[in-house]
């Protein structure tokens, strides 16, 4: 495969696409996001698509990750106020996390590949002190739900079921099922 476009500047997706070892270069994307609070899948399918086609450059892969919990959708928070709200609501709960996967081989004929993984995390009870902790050491309105469970996520997450590199943002899955690895 020729080189790859990462239609993203997230460092979590940069990682993980290097540690599997494919070729890429980075495109930071403007394009618009939509929410269906009660259609996460389609809320990530569609922007992961929005991205890929904001790209413009082939091959590419491009990705979104929301945090789902009670019909809301948790995306990045606005400010540390509203990261510390999402961590509080999410205290001691089991949430969903969806990533979906839009990758094309070139712009025309090939056509856009799509796919969605679901994985579940639990947090700890977290306290407000614990809150604020994590807060300070994370740069929480950079990330979906207002958390990395790569970056001290131990504060955080008591358990998850599912894909590890979902919740970072970028599962293998898709990649496997598209050639890409």
């Amino acid at each position: 495969m020729k080189r790859l476009t990462l239609a993203s500047q997230s460092p979590r997706r940069a990682r993980i696409l290097a540690g599997l070892g494919v070729a890429f270069d980075v495109v930071k994307t403007d394009a618009p996001e939509v929410s269906f609070p009660h259609d996460p899948e389609r809320t990530v399918t569609v922007n992961a698509c929005s991205k890929l086609r904001a790209c413009g450059r082939f091959p590419a892969l491009a990705a979104d990750t929301i945090v789902w919990f009670g019909g809301k959708i948790y995306g990045k928070p606005r400010d540390l106020d509203e990261a510390k709200r999402f961590l509080c609501e999410l205290s001691g709960r089991t949430h969903v996390v969806f990533t979906g996967v839009a990758y094309a081989a070139d712009g025309g004929t090939d056509g856009v590949r799509t796919a969605c993984v679901r994985s579940e995390v639990t947090f700890h009870a977290l306290s407000a002190a614990t809150i604020d902790e994590y807060v300070a050491r994370v740069r929480p309105t950079d990330r979906a739900g207002a958390y990395d469970i790569d970056e001290n996520g131990g504060l955080l997450v008591a358990s998850y079921s599912g894909s590890y590199e979902n919740i970072m943002g970028l599962p293998v899955e898709p990649l496997r099922l598209f050639g890409i690895i």
